[in-house]
């Protein structure tokens, strides 16, 4: 699958679909052929690091600081948390950090703390921050140029033979879009037994939309 291809299935969906009174999310589904999902290695599940899928508008963001200054010129914009209040934070705290924040940064010298007293919570879910320096600026540009981890698994209560996921809002750029959807898929498609030969197809789709095809099995063109 090329990136072309997904840019001309988004503006198909876009030109497709009802407007609606919010913005809706944009997903991507991979129905997948051919793979025994009774044998655990083949089950689906990873994590994949995409431009923010809720856009940066709902990303949650939280922020690690020793400068107070920084810290004063940054605390409208995210959860300021002080080097000082790290070591009172208890287990349950940390994990409710881990799964309500979308991104976490620290200012470099404050990583140390948060390997002694975090380290073993946030490490595995890989929500360990990103180093900043206390710059508003350099705040700024990690915030436009913003990832995170998003899951990506075929588990549906059971291992089912598809993987729908969000990938950005339909506010985010297409070509925003695109490169989410192609790390994803890239990422799956490394992961199936045959590769490509286990993607039925590829579809697209809004919250509130009909699913848009981007390509399907090469066997099924002909």
């Amino acid at each position: 699958m090329e990136k072309s291809e997904v840019i001309q299935a988004l503006k198909r969906l876009a030109a497709e679909s009802k407007q609606r009174k919010f913005k809706q999310t944009v997903e991507l589904i991979v129905n997948v052929k051919g793979v025994d999902f009774k044998k655990a290695e083949n089950r689906i599940d990873f994590q994949a690091e995409i431009a923010s899928a809720k856009g940066h508008k709902d990303t949650k963001v939280a922020v690690f600081c020793r400068d107070k200054n920084f810290a004063s010129l940054i605390k409208d914009k995210c959860r300021v948390i002080m080097e000082d209040e790290i070591p009172s934070l208890d287990k349950k705290a940390v994990q409710e950090l881990a799964e309500s924040y979308d991104v976490l940064l620290a200012e470099g010298p404050v990583m140390l703390a948060i390997g002694k007293f975090m380290g073993q919570i946030l490490a595995p879910k890989g929500k360990m921050p990103k180093p900043i320096q206390p710059d508003p600026k350099q705040f700024a540009t990690a915030l436009s140029g913003m990832k995170s981890l998003t899951r990506i698994t075929n588990k549906k209560g059971k291992f089912m033979p598809l993987v729908q996921v969000v990938i950005g809002k339909e506010d985010v750029p297409q070509e925003q879009l695109a490169e989410n959807v192609m790390t994803v898929y890239n990422g799956l498609v490394s992961r199936l037994p045959a590769k490509q030969q286990n993607v039925k197809s590829v579809l697209l789709k809004l919250t509130m939309s009909k699913p848009v095809l981007v390509t399907k099995a090469e066997a099924e063109h002909k």
